[in-house]
C-alpha cells in the first residue's frame, strides 16, 4: 500500500502530525520502535494498579489556547497545578525561589518589596549573560546559587552551570511573592484518563495505521510514501555522518509503597545537593487517583542510554546546524520534535511545532 505519509515516532510530534494528516483525508502509517504509543509521555498502571509515568513525570501546562483546545478534542482534563519543594540542609523549601523560600531560609520576615530589595543586594550582575551561571548569579547571588542550582545542574547535565548555555537556567523564574506553583501558564491540567488514552483517541482515525516495535531502518526503503515525517534523533537519521549529538539520559527507579497514602508533601521534591538522584515524584499528586498505596519514581541522570535532553552548549548547536543543513536539503522529509530539532521543548511546544509542520505540509 502507498501512504501519503510515513511518520516515525508515535509521541506527541508524530501523533499530532498523524491526526492532522488523517483529518485532511490522507493515508498515514505511523511507526514506533517501542511496543507502545505516546513516546516518553506514555502512562500505564503498574502491577499494583497505580497510574504511573514510566519515563518520568509529564505535567501538561501551556499558555497557548489553540494548543489546549486542540488536545481537548481527545481528552477531558483534571485541573492540576504542580508544586515542587527542594531538599536543602535537611529542610524543604519552595522552588522556584519565592518569598517563603527567602524568609524561611534566612529567618527573615520580608514583604514582596523587601524580598526584591534583598535579591538586589545579593545578586552579582554580569556585563554579559552567556552561561547559566551568569543567569543564576545575576538573579539570586552566590549562596542561593550553591544551595539550589549548582549541585542540581551538575547532576542533571554532568556539567557545571558555567558550561551550560544561559537558556537552561532562564527557564526557572525567581519570585518575590508567595506563588509556589512551578508553572504560571494559563492552562494547567492533566489528561483525566491519562496520556495513553489521549494518544489512543488521536490515533484511532481509520486513515491511520499504527505499527509498534518497528525499526525505521528496517522499513525505510520498503514503505512506499509521498513524504516522511521524522521525530527521532536527527543525527541517527543521517547515520551520524558528522558524529553523535550529545544528549543526557535518565534512569528511573520506580517503587510502590503499600498502605502508604502519601509519601511526600508535593508532586515532586528536588534534591540539589543530597543523593545521587535529582528528584522524587509521587504520581498520585499528579493524577488525583485514589489508592490505598502509592507509587514513586527516583530519577538518576546519566550520560548513556536513550536520548532525553539535548545538551544546550554552543558547540552542540554548531554540530546540530550541520545536520539541519542536511535536513533542509532533504525536501521529502520533515523533521519535527525535541530530538529531530535538537531543542529542549516542553510538551506544548512540541504540539505547537507539529501542528505548524502538518499544516504547512497539508497546504
Amino acid at each position: 500500500m502507498k501512504y501519503d505519509a510515513l511518520i516515525v515516532g508515535a509521541g506527541f510530534a508524530g501523533a499530532v502530525c498523524a491526526e492532522r494528516f488523517a483529518a485532511a483525508g490522507k493515508r498515514v502509517l505511523i511507526i514506533d520502535k517501542r511496543s507502545h504509543i505516546g513516546g516518553n509521555a506514555f502512562d500505564c498502571h503498574d502491577e499494583n494498579g497505580v497510574l504511573i509515568h514510566p519515563y518520568g513525570p509529564h505535567i501538561f501546562h501551556t499558555s497557548g489556547k489553540r494548543i489546549f483546545e486542540y488536545l481537548s478534542n481527545f481528552t477531558d482534563w483534571r485541573p492540576y497545578e504542580h508544586r515542587v519543594l527542594a531538599h536543602v540542609d535537611g529542610e524543604l523549601y519552595p522552588i522556584p525561589i519565592n518569598r517563603t523560600t527567602i524568609n524561611r531560609l534566612y529567618d527573615l520576615d520580608l514583604d514582596e518589596q523587601g524580598v526584591t530589595a534583598y535579591l538586589e543586594s545579593v545578586r552579582e550582575p554580569r556585563d554579559s549573560v552567556a552561561t547559566s551561571e551568569d543567569v543564576v548569579l545575576s538573579s539570586v547571588g552566590h549562596d542561593l546559587c550553591e544551595k539550589f542550582f549548582r549541585g542540581y545542574t551538575q547532576k542533571q547535565w554532568g556539567l557545571d552551570l558555567s558550561e551550560l548555555s544561559a537558556g537552561v537556567a532562564a527557564r526557572i523564574p525567581t519570585r518575590a511573592n508567595d506563588d509556589d506553583r512551578y508553572f504560571t501558564d494559563a492552562f494547567q491540567f492533566m489528561p483525566a484518563q491519562g496520556y495513553t488514552s489521549m494518544f489512543e483517541k488521536m490515533l484511532e482515525h481509520p486513515n491511520i495505521e499504527v505499527r509498534l516495535s518497528e525499526d525505521f531502518r528496517a522499513i525505510r526503503s520498503i514503505v512506499e510514501r509521498e513524504h516522511t515525517i521524522y521525530t527521532g534523533p536527527i543525527d541517527a537519521y543521517f547515520d551520524f555522518r558528522f558524529g553523535k549529538l550529545p544528549y543526557r539520559s535518565l534512569f528511573f527507579q520506580h517503587e510502590h509503597l503499600g498502605e502508604v497514602e502519601r509519601f511526600q508533601q508535593t508532586g515532586t521534591i528536588n534534591y540539589p545537593n543530597d543523593q545521587e538522584y535529582t528528584r522524587i515524584t509521587e504520581f498520585k499528586h499528579l493524577t488525583g487517583q485514589q489508592h490505598s498505596g502509592t507509587s514513586i519514581v527516583r530519577e538518576y541522570p546519566r550520560a548513556e542510554g536513550d536520548p532525553y535532553y539535548p545538551i544546550p552548549r554552543p558547540e552542540n548547536e554548531a554540530l546540530f546546524k550541520r545536520y539541519h543543513e542536511l535536513a533542509e536539503a532533504t525536501p521529502d522529509v520533515t523533521f519535527v520534535g525535541r530530538l529531530a530539532q535538537y531543542r529542549y521543548y516542553n510538551m506544548d511546544q512540541v504540539v505547537g511545532a507539529a501542528l505548524k509542520a502538518a499544516e504547512e505540509l497539508i497546504e
